[in-house]
């Protein structure tokens, strides 16, 4: 009898959220609105249905809409596991869910790393006469000075590598209830994350390349530059969670939000070990060194 009411409670249905069809709509209106807002940047038009859709009105539309979203889904769901509601069924699908995003993340930088691999192995290939123009037939181009591997993106290494130490310390604390761990851990993720933003933008600032000088810019800045992105999302993520620590939340039993930020935050550290092996250190094997 108790077997039979627990499986009635894992299969407990909640009230459908409009959260998806928001979210759907945002994600139209951000799609359609970048495409004006880049037109909008080349000084160039987006005509459809009479109408000039060239500005970044209806992309900044399409972002609070996506914003909004967020902040209410995820209050939504921290509310829903307060409730109970986060039974063993739903909390596998949780975890199915950030597994699968995780490996749509995976695909995302692919595509960034296979233009670069692309760029960098055939950059003499004779059926690519615009590219060897460019690039003078070699890798890094012809011309082009790259980052010191060994100065900048070193030091941002041995953050992230750090940052994901103090996010399984802090897990580890968690899992042994101990409050003052998690707390501390967390609040040292935080901050090695934001000290990495911080170094990246410095780097950036006084790279020797630019994004629209060379090809070797150009996949340099979108890999990185989206990894970055992903630090600050992950950053965000982890604040979160350690607002949600220090007034309490989280059991050792029950702790899937801050499980799901420390995946996420593990993966940004993977992503940026290939980054600095392939891009930094092989990709600019041979070139001058800024100095």
């Amino acid at each position: 009898m108790a077997d039979a009411h627990q499986k009635h409670h894992d299969y407990h249905i909640i009230d459908p959220s409009p959260w998806p069809l928001i979210a759907s709509i945002g994600a139209f209106i951000i799609t359609f609105g970048g495409v004006g807002y880049m037109r909008y940047l080349n000084g160039g038009e987006f005509n459809m249905l009479g109408i000039n859709w060239a500005s970044p009105w209806l992309f900044y539309i399409g972002l609070a809409i996506i914003l909004y979203t967020m902040v209410g889904w995820w209050s939504d769901t921290i509310k829903e596991g307060r409730e109970g509601n986060h039974t063993r069924v739903v909390s596998l699908h949780l975890r199915y869910g950030m597994i699968m995003f995780i490996a749509s993340e995976v695909m995302f930088f692919v595509a960034w790393f296979w233009a670069f691999f692309d760029a960098s192995l055939f950059a003499n290939e004779a059926i690519q006469a615009s590219r060897v123009e460019f690039t003078g037939g070699q890798w890094p181009p012809a011309g082009v000075e790259v980052l010191d591997p060994w100065h900048l993106p070193l030091y941002n290494t041995v953050i992230l590598l750090l940052s994901g130490t103090c996010v399984t310390w802090a897990h580890h604390a968690l899992l042994h209830n101990d409050r003052k761990g998690l707390v501390n851990g967390l609040a040292l993720t935080v901050a090695l994350g934001l000290l990495f933003s911080f170094v990246q933008a410095y780097e950036y600032a006084t790279a020797p390349f630019e994004f629209s000088n060379s090809i070797y810019g150009a996949t340099f800045f979108m890999a990185t530059g989206f990894h970055g992105f992903h630090v600050l999302i992950g950053t965000i993520f982890l604040i979160v969670c350690l607002i949600r620590a220090m007034r309490g939340g989280f059991t050792p039993q029950q702790h899937f939000g801050f499980e799901a930020a420390a995946w996420y935050w593990h993966f940004v550290d993977v992503v940026w070990l290939f980054l600095f092996f392939s891009i930094y250190i092989w990709g600019g094997w041979g070139a001058p060194l800024a100095h």
